[in-house]
């Protein structure tokens, strides 16, 4: 079987195995599937990856995700530039998705990168995915309308404490 796009089959799984709360899933292993993963593993939406070989020649990438009061940690990750109609942007037309408690990822000249280091290395690039984490957002931007979106993500953890 021929895959197009191995990122979207990632994403995909990762969806799907934190519906079924997995504690881990397979994917195929990739050069852009590992950086991205990277970026996942630093910014905290997964616990661990590793290279795994299923069968001779042939490898995979394990994939530990990350649970929060048992919820999992990304509730939405979607695939923005796709194989067809691929989505580039400038450092300064990126907009901060899902009012800045989510994070972009992308490609750029520099390497796989988050929507942040981006910023601070001041390159634009392909936006391949947006990964969101909060499910009560439009609840908490009413209530702290004119907080700043790491404000918002001290208040939403201190909500899900308590």
């Amino acid at each position: 079987m021929a895959f197009n796009d191995s990122l979207s089959d990632m994403l995909a799984r990762i969806k799907n195995a934190h519906q079924a709360n997995k504690v881990s899933t397979l994917c195929l292993k990739s050069k852009l599937n590992m950086n991205v993963l990277s970026v996942l593993k630093d910014e905290g939406y997964i616990r661990d990856f590793k290279n795994v070989e299923e069968r001779k020649g042939v490898d995979s990438i394990k994939i530990d995700l990350k649970y929060y009061n048992g919820s999992p940690v990304i509730k939405k990750i979607n695939r923005v530039s796709k194989p067809g109609i691929r989505i580039y942007s400038k450092i300064s037309d990126l907009n901060k998705p899902y009012g800045g408690l989510g994070i972009s990822i992308l490609s750029t000249p520099k390497g796989v990168m988050s929507d942040h280091q981006a910023k601070k290395n001041n390159v634009g690039g392909e936006v391949l995915c947006e990964v969101f984490w909060c499910r009560e957002l439009q609840k908490i931007q009413l209530k702290y309308q004119m907080m700043s979106s790491a404000h918002l993500k001290k208040v939403y953890f201190q909500l899900k404490v308590n």
